[in-house]
């Protein structure tokens, strides 16, 4: 089994605001426990995160001029190469963040389908928990992602004094991290499934040259 064959492309996104951010702790706790349930199945990750609180400017003006550019163009190429996703959210108005939405629905048709993914949410009260199930999951099998059965939702009292982790947070991330882990190494990986097929991708032609034909 060649390197390539064990390594699996892990992208996190995550739609955390402020700095530090208790979503982008979350993100980062959850591909730290996929990461090494990953290693205990013999598999290598290499990991990729997206903040969505830089892309901001990118997203609005692709929803305007419906070009990706730059480094949301990157981005959304990142997802769409990736083996398994990690998506967290923060709640706002009982649903996930504008923002994160926004990602979602400019990343290019089909880039998600199949996809292992494990979805997380954070807010100031655990009221809001069910956003994972009422919002994120439909939102994600409309996406034709394959979702893990645990998603995990982190409120203010889940985190400890300098973004520690409480016991029954650590619990589930665990859990949700192993569910990922196992979808994603009884597969094989996307790039070594592209070169098996002998499948070589042109260099994309240049909008300026496309705009001259």
């Amino acid at each position: 089994m060649t390197l390539q064959d064990r390594r699996r492309r892990l992208v996190v996104v995550q739609a955390g605001l402020s700095q530090p951010s208790s979503t982008r702790l979350l993100a980062q706790r959850l591909a730290s426990g996929t990461e090494d349930a990953l290693l205990e199945r013999g598999t290598e990750a290499e990991v990729v995160f997206v903040d969505l609180r830089e892309l901001a400017h990118d997203l609005a003006n692709a929803l305007l001029t419906g070009f990706a550019t730059g480094g949301l163009r990157n981005a959304l190429d990142s997802v769409a190469g990736a083996d398994a996703l990690i998506a967290v959210t923060p709640v706002f108005q009982a649903s996930y963040s504008g923002l994160f939405k926004t990602f979602f629905d400019v990343l290019d048709e089909g880039s998600l389908r199949g996809t292992p993914t494990l979805l997380a949410a954070t807010a100031g009260t655990a009221r809001h928990s069910l956003v994972l199930e009422h919002a994120m999951r439909p939102m994600f099998a409309y996406l034709k992602a394959t979702t893990v059965g645990t998603a995990v939702f982190a409120a203010s009292e889940d985190w400890g004094t300098g973004g520690t982790v409480g016991s029954g947070l650590s619990d589930r991330i665990a859990v949700a991290a192993a569910e990922l882990a196992d979808l994603v190494a009884a597969r094989p990986s996307k790039a070594a499934s592209v070169n098996e097929l002998g499948v070589e991708l042109a260099d994309p032609v240049p909008f300026e040259q496309l705009l001259g034909r």
